[in-house]
């Protein structure tokens, strides 16, 4: 068996390993806790006279060998940041003509027709709401948006 002290006497060497393995500091910094407890752990089966650093090492690499084999089996092996990153990219040309194409389209219309369809279909606010907030019938409101998005879809051409 080794003392404890002689154990603390090799953290350094097996940080730099574990940095080595797993070219991360939070997950070196994990894999040497689990090696150093492992070590303790198993202390009983050290041999006196043997090298403390290469014993607890292959106690080290034996974790993240394990630790890797786990990974690759039950976790998805896609990281999911870039594939997100590029879905939320800006909107193409397209997309921004067609956007400046209706506001042109919506600065013709009347005053009611652009603020309910914007109400109502960009803020997303319910019938009785708008029709609260303009103090007219919840059927006024539905006409409105009715005529509104006719005008906007024969001007759009579409």
């Amino acid at each position: 068996m080794f003392q404890s002290q002689e154990l603390v006497n090799e953290i350094d060497g097996l940080h730099k390993f574990a940095l080595r393995l797993t070219n991360n500091s939070h997950e070196a910094e994990d894999l040497l806790q689990s090696t150093l407890l492992r070590a303790l752990e198993k202390k009983y089966l050290f041999e006196n006279g043997s090298n403390l650093f290469k014993w607890s090492s292959k106690i080290m690499f034996n974790i993240f060998a394990s630790r890797y084999r786990r990974k690759a089996r039950f976790e998805s092996q896609l990281d999911p940041e870039p594939v997100i990153e590029r879905q939320n990219s800006s909107a193409n040309q397209y997309d921004r003509v067609q956007c400046l194409e209706i506001g042109e389209v919506m600065k013709k219309m009347s005053q009611e027709h652009r603020q309910v369809l914007l109400s109502i279909c960009v803020k997303g606010l319910k019938y009785k709401t708008v029709a609260n907030q303009l103090n007219v019938p919840v059927g006024t409101i539905r006409s409105r948006l009715a005529r509104a998005r006719k005008q906007l879809q024969q001007n759009l051409d579409y």
